[in-house]
């Protein structure tokens, strides 16, 4: 997996000149639920702790540039990585999401974990991120602890357990597909992979 992901970073300006591929049950993505959601979705689960899912970010943010707009994406993040930073992690990403700084926050996050090597240790070290970043603290202060965040982590938690998540990043599209991330090659495929598995209908 390791291989595969710094490959796919490697290739992400490199357009596929082949015709588009055709993907396959099995090989290239898994049947996980039998039924799907009802709007179109992608969801990525995924860790700030995961420097895997740090090299992904431009490939699924280019991802989003390509898709309709009725397409929903979704992160969700997953408590397994981290230790006992794990199920914080997963508050700051609700509170980002909550105070709309999400697009800002996850980049410095990551930078502050995988390329200043200086990773958060417990809740004040992520609020100072959060205030760096622009979050005046009394706003991080209010949302952290509130209803609406702790609904949202639980729903991170149901989301991973009901998946069987057990490695990051994985990719599941409409509920439904899980995109077998070690077939993908390039960008290009992994976008054709998503919008086959976005319109496909059994």
């Amino acid at each position: 997996m390791k291989k595969v992901l710094f490959f796919l970073a490697a290739m992400l300006m490199i357009p596929m000149v082949h015709a588009t591929p055709e993907f396959k049950e099995g090989v290239n993505y898994d049947v996980v639920k039998q039924t799907g959601t009802a709007q179109p979705e992608v969801m990525e689960f995924f860790s700030y702790y995961c420097p895997h899912c740090a090299t992904f970010e431009p490939i699924f943010e280019q991802l989003q540039a390509g898709l309709p707009k009725e397409v929903i994406l979704k992160k969700n993040p997953v408590a397994f990585l981290g230790r006992e930073m794990g199920p914080e992690m997963q508050r700051a990403y609700a509170v980002a999401s909550l105070l709309n700084a999400e697009a800002k926050l996850t980049p410095a996050i990551f930078n502050k974990i995988h390329t200043q090597r200086q990773p958060p240790m417990s809740r004040d070290d992520v609020k100072k991120i959060f205030v760096d970043n622009g979050v005046p603290a009394e706003d991080f202060d209010g949302a952290v602890g509130s209803f609406a965040v702790s609904g949202m982590v639980s729903q991170f938690d149901r989301n991973t357990e009901s998946y069987n998540i057990r490695g990051v990043p994985a990719f599941l599209v409409n509920g439904k597909y899980m995109v077998k991330s070690e077939s993908i090659t390039s960008q290009e495929q992994f976008n054709q992979l998503v919008q086959f598995l976005l319109t496909k209908k059994d």
